[in-house]
């Protein structure tokens, strides 16, 4: 299992407009599969269904996303961005059962936003490369 940074750190660091902003300037160089995990648990926060610990859970990790201060420097490229995607498939992994089909919608709505049909199919494969080595 590949050891994650303690995300929960990074918690004070997530703010809506952050995240947005953070996920469009770098949707194209971080990849469908960063984006939809971030959308996913970025919409899966709004829903009052999910628990007081997960939304901290999600919030750490969305925090991390868009701190600068990551372990893996975002600017380095490629590497900069695969510790980001890692700690967001892990708490993905975490919450999935909270995942609506709504949220897998409108994280779907967004994807077709910003990438074309063809790129948009790794997405599917987003538990491919889960840390914990469970499938979901």
């Amino acid at each position: 299992m590949t050891n994650l940074p303690d995300f929960m750190k990074y918690k004070d660091k997530f703010s809506e407009g952050g995240f947005v902003e953070k996920i469009a300037r770098i949707a194209k160089r971080a990849g469908v599969k960063l984006v939809y995990a971030a959308l996913l648990l970025y919409y899966t926060l709004e829903s009052d269904k999910v628990s007081i610990k997960d939304k901290a859970i999600i919030i750490g990790a969305l925090g991390y996303l868009i701190s600068p201060l990551d372990v893996v420097p975002d600017a380095i490229p490629i590497a900069g961005l695969s510790d980001d995607l890692a700690v967001l498939v892990y708490v993905l992994h975490k919450v999935w059962g909270d995942v609506s089909e709504e949220v897998k919608e409108k994280a779907r709505t967004k994807l077709n936003a910003w990438f074309d049909a063809d790129e948009i199919i790794p997405a599917d494969d987003i538990f491919k490369d889960n840390p914990t080595d469970n499938p979901v």
